[in-house]
């Protein structure tokens, strides 16, 4: 039961925090969104993710309340459980990811598709999710995407078949998405995967 909460909190660090330091401005777009939100590299967010995945075969998920701070090189991440105490967090600079579970020493390698392989012997390359979150994504031709009421759906660039399921008025003006749900077929290197994040409305 242990080992099981511990790779579902990795999974869950991995797919929320994957290859965070690495995304970039918003140009070129096909599809462009109605009133969308520019994209910010200066960000707070709450919000409930939701993660269903195979490890060896075997089924298991992890769900819970996160606090997302994303500012320009580095990205904090805390999870919570349903007591609202912390149960992890997650640091991602340029140089390092660390990943500290309550209870447990922290573990630290060089970006969290790393620490992901380290930890649970198979990489979770969710490339780009800092976009995500703000209604962008790249496509599977390595365009850029953004997300809209009207064009709501992609593939991305690593094999993420990617809904933008709902919307909310954004604090700033415009739109950000509220629901978003990410899934990828197993692959040679990697199992299965499902996440549904739920954003919280800006404060």
């Amino acid at each position: 039961m242990l080992y099981n909460r511990h790779v579902s909190l990795i999974v869950l660090a991995a797919a929320l925090a994957g290859c965070a330091t690495t995304a970039t401005q918003p140009s070129a777009t096909t599809g462009a969104p109605v009133a969308a939100t520019a994209y910010r590299e200066t960000i707070e967010l709450t919000g409930r993710l939701q993660v269903s995945y195979k490890k060896d075969g075997q089924p298991g998920n992890m769900n819970g309340p996160f606090e997302w701070s994303q500012r320009p090189g580095q990205l904090d991440v805390v999870f919570l459980n349903p007591l609202k105490q912390i149960a992890a967090t997650i640091n991602v600079t340029p140089q390092q990811a660390t990943f500290t579970e309550a209870g447990r020493a922290p573990r630290s390698a060089a970006d969290i598709d790393t620490l992901s392989r380290e930890t649970l012997g198979w990489p979770l390359p969710v490339s780009g999710l800092r976009d995500w979150l703000q209604g962008y994504a790249t496509d599977a031709s390595g365009k850029r995407f953004a997300a809209s009421a009207a064009n709501n759906s992609v593939f991305t660039q690593d094999g993420w078949r990617l809904r933008f399921v709902s919307w909310q008025n954004a604090k700033e003006g415009g739109q950000m998405p509220r629901e978003i749900v990410a899934e990828r077929s197993a692959t040679a290197d990697a199992d299965e995967l499902s996440i549904r994040i739920l954003l919280d409305p800006a404060a």
